[in-house]
């Protein structure tokens, strides 16, 4: 398939080289449902609500690499499977919390999951640069706030609530990350049953993540969006994954490349080394080649291209994904 070779990122963010894509876009993993997050409008929304807006990115009308920004009302998309295996993935997709890589990170991967057995929940979180109070805690919301309604409604999706697993993907492997580190934080206030509910992933994946805000090697882009232009040294660290392990983070798998240019490869080192000091299970798998924002589309020439069987297998052993 024809797909774009460069990631030009928005708001000022830098620009990482893609592998061309080598296989053809499948079609969409069954038919379209969506699950609003929010009863109402989203905890607090600004005056002026947000435009949704959908760029497409590539040139090729049989491939869509589209961008989505201007998210007003945040929901899950649901993939279901021919044949669902009662696990979950909740997909959180990536664009340093400017926009959502939404076909890269999100449709793409739900299909060669759905062709596993998996239901997948692809996450349409916040942007925090639109206008939210509390920006910083906005993303994390959500995705709190959709792993608890992947367990309230799994009984209708065929799904065990203890199988449930969240996979992100740069910032949204960050968001992934935060989201295994602080789900039983406070941060909105409670809507109704559903947030009773434990938002505690069973697994957490993180691909080319963004993990640290205060080390020298952080994401800047990711960060700024964030946090905006005031950026407290002990709120950066508080948000830095690394520093958020404890004996309840439940087990993690990493993949990153070090030749990644826009995240460096120093972001699930140290995650990983955190999980190692806490004796939390976790598996790193660092490839040479890869660069960054490949998601499933690397050719099987390019070592990172193993990485979603090297989950899969992660997952199955943990119990997660069905053997």
């Amino acid at each position: 398939m024809n797909g774009p070779t460069r990631r030009t990122v928005i708001g000022g963010l830098a620009a990482a080289t893609l592998a061309t894509p080598a296989l053809t876009q499948a079609a969409p993993a069954g038919p379209s449902e969506t699950i609003a997050l929010w009863p109402g409008k989203a905890p607090g929304a600004p005056a002026a609500m947000p435009t949704r807006k959908v760029e497409q990115r590539s040139s090729d009308p049989k491939f869509n690499d589209r961008w989505i920004t201007g998210v007003d009302r945040p929901m899950l998309d649901v993939r279901r499977p021919a044949t669902p295996d009662g696990s979950a993935v909740m997909l959180l997709p990536g664009g340093g919390y400017g926009f959502l890589s939404w076909d890269n990170e999100g449709e793409e991967q739900a299909r060669w999951l759905t062709a596993r057995g998996v239901t997948c929940f692809i996450l349409s979180y916040r942007l925090p640069g639109e206008g939210w109070a509390n920006r910083a805690t906005v993303p994390l919301a959500d995705a709190q706030r959709g792993l608890r309604l992947i367990r309230a409604r799994a009984a209708a999706y065929g799904v065990d609530p203890r199988r449930v697993a969240v996979l992100g993907f740069s910032a949204g492997g960050h968001l992934a990350g935060s989201l295994a580190t602080r789900h039983a934080e406070a941060v909105y206030a409670p809507v109704d049953a559903t947030d009773r509910l434990s938002a505690r992933p069973d697994l957490a994946g993180l691909i080319y993540p963004v993990v640290s805000l205060a080390a020298p090697f952080t994401h800047g882009g990711s960060r700024d969006m964030l946090f905006g232009p005031t950026q407290p040294p002990a709120l950066l660290r508080a948000a830095s994954v690394e520093t958020r392990v404890t004996v309840d983070t439940p087990p993690m798998f990493l993949s990153h490349a070090s030749d990644d240019g826009l995240v460096p490869i120093a972001n699930s080192l140290a995650l990983y080394q955190a999980l190692l000091d806490a004796k939390r299970p976790a598996e790193l798998h660092a490839f040479d080649q890869g660069g960054h924002g490949f998601g499933a589309r690397l050719p099987k020439t390019v070592p990172a291209s193993a990485w979603p069987d090297l989950f899969t297998g992660f997952a199955q052993r943990h119990g997660v994904l069905a053997r």
